[in-house]
């Protein structure tokens, strides 16, 4: 055990044990993608309570335990290629009112990771599924994003393929998707990876490396200077990856967002005319709500 885990145990027992934990339920449990110190107080405490572990690699999840002062006796070994068939045997466990948790390797199971299919046989059979939310390379990538709230969608397509013509193919979809793309690579896969995304030129593009670890690196620029970015340092190359293609930008037009809003306002309550005006134009909503006010003001209706 890790001494500084020690009183996270025993904030875990005070913070989260009196809440309730059905038994032969399914905790699909997020774990730390790099920093040990991002797990969650109910995920230790979940993990101190079930019965069974299963994971994607159980030398892995086992470690992670052990650095935080926790050892469990049944593990399950469940990940990708044996992962229809070990949903079962968590099932069964599950039946005979046993509480199982499910770790990935790092980060939130079924994304982009084994679990979904778990999470799938466990709902067929009528039992009940508890999420215990935690770290994640999107949602830690996308919070340090430079964007605007009113840009905020976006479309997680994970890892690209691996073949070039159908990595190709996908790329060219990408380029007609408006929306932020969240992407995630491997290394070894990474100077292919920014090759591929490079004719994409000026559209913009956020990468995150080693996220939440030491050497953690977050660049933003353009998609055409990505693998000169890479080919600068050769430390750039090592680690997980995750990646956003920024939106593409938005030419509003302000007086199309005013007429629209005025022809809406006539018929609308304020805040109806103004989610309606801000789907139809783009606009943000923030600003078209401050309009509706004036214009209502005006008229004084």
């Amino acid at each position: 055990m890790n001494p500084s885990f020690a009183a996270a145990l025993a904030g875990a027992r005070d913070a989260a044990a009196a809440q309730h934990y059905p038994q032969g339920s399914l905790y699909v449990v997020a774990t730390p993608i790099g920093n040990l110190a991002d797990i969650g107080l109910r995920a230790l405490h979940v993990l101190q309570l079930v019965d069974a572990v299963a994971c994607e690699d159980t030398r892995h999840t086992q470690a992670l335990l052990r650095a935080y002062g926790i050892e469990k006796s049944a593990w399950l070994s469940v990940h990708r290629h044996n992962e229809a068939q070990g949903a079962q045997e968590v099932v069964a466990r599950l039946q005979q009112g046993q509480r199982v948790a499910y770790a990935s390797d790092a980060g939130t199971p079924g994304i982009s990771d084994p679990g979904a299919r778990v999470v799938a046989a466990v709902r067929a059979a009528g039992l009940r599924v508890v999420p215990i939310p935690g770290p994640s390379s999107i949602t830690t990538l996308l919070s340090a994003m430079p964007t605007q709230q009113e840009d905020s969608a976006f479309v997680f397509a994970g890892f690209l393929p691996a073949k070039g013509g159908e990595r190709q193919q996908a790329v060219e979809a990408l380029r007609q998707e408006p929306r932020a793309v969240v992407l995630l690579e491997a290394p070894h896969r990474i100077a292919a990876l920014a090759e591929t995304l490079a004719p994409l030129g000026e559209r913009g593009v956020t990468i995150g490396r080693e996220l939440t670890k030491q050497f953690e690196e977050i660049a933003s620029l353009a998609c055409g200077g990505l693998p000169a970015w890479l080919a600068a340092s050769p430390q750039r190359s090592r680690g997980e990856f995750a990646l956003v293609l920024h939106a593409v930008a938005r030419e509003r037009d302000e007086g199309e967002g005013r007429r629209v809003l005025q022809l809406l306002l006539a018929e609308l309550p304020t805040k109806t005319a103004v989610k309606l005006a801000a789907e139809i134009t783009g606009a943000p909503r923030n600003e078209l709500y401050e309009l509706a006010l004036s214009l209502r003001k005006e008229s004084g209706s």
